[in-house]
């Protein structure tokens, strides 16, 4: 059994005295893991970061068994990020819920090209913007998507202002009555880019993310990069 693709590494660990097990995400085979002879070498740690993007080929005997990689560095993107902590942090964060979230062999192409251009928009402006929207595409790719074009009560479109904390759909203020105070604030930048309302909306994506995600997985805690990175974007946003 083998393949090889391009992919982004999203974590390692040290295996044995000299291998390391690598975590990566392709748009084909989704999230593998791998053994790399000489990986934890001081030679190798520079490359290995992660966020870097590997050409990568996998083997091993039978599919059922963990495999080997052998890799080449395309690009390392760590040492970019490096000089601004905003990037750093966003780059760490993606990595980490995506080797936190993903199932392993289950492929995800929609959401592997949307990473892609995630990590390689590091720097962009409304960066915050387009991470707000990978979390909910993240969301939607594993079955946790929020619907917030009608109202779950009166099917209208308009002033839609809530959120359901248990269903994730869009509340309108008429349709809300005596249940206002137990919903989630729709605030505008989880409807359009770029809108106001940030911090609310990472709330909102959070809530989301612990409450449906990693509920699923076993109530693991999200990675606490994930709060790093929403608290340095949220900080730039006020500013």
């Amino acid at each position: 059994m083998d393949w090889r693709a391009d992919g982004i590494l999203l974590a390692t660990r040290r295996h044995g005295e000299s291998a390391a097990i690598l975590d990566v995400f392709t748009a084909e085979q989704g999230r593998y893991l791998g053994v790399l002879k000489g990986g934890a070498s001081r030679k190798m740690a520079p490359l290995l970061q992660p966020g870097a993007q590997l050409d990568a080929t996998w083997r091993a005997r039978l599919d059922a068994h963990i495999g080997s990689y052998s890799v080449d560095l395309i690009r390392g993107r760590a040492a970019e990020a490096m000089s601004d902590r905003v990037q750093l942090a966003g780059l760490t964060a993606v990595c980490a819920i995506l080797s936190f979230a993903l199932p392993e062999r289950e492929p995800h192409p929609a959401l592997y090209a949307r990473s892609l251009a995630l990590l390689d928009g590091l720097g962009a402006e409304r960066w915050a913007a387009a991470y707000l929207g990978w979390e909910l595409a993240l969301l939607e790719d594993l079955g946790f998507g929020l619907d917030l074009t009608t109202c779950a009560v009166t099917g209208q479109a308009e002033d839609l202002i809530y959120v359901s904390p248990r269903t994730g759909r869009a509340v309108s203020r008429g349709g809300a009555g005596e249940w206002a105070a137990k919903l989630l604030p729709l605030p505008p930048a989880l409807i359009r880019p770029g809108g106001d309302g940030l911090a609310e909306a990472f709330r909102v994506t959070g809530h989301f993310l612990a409450t449906q995600l990693a509920a699923s997985l076993g109530d693991k805690p999200l990675p606490p990069a994930r709060d790093r990175l929403v608290a340095l974007l949220v900080r730039a946003s006020d500013g």
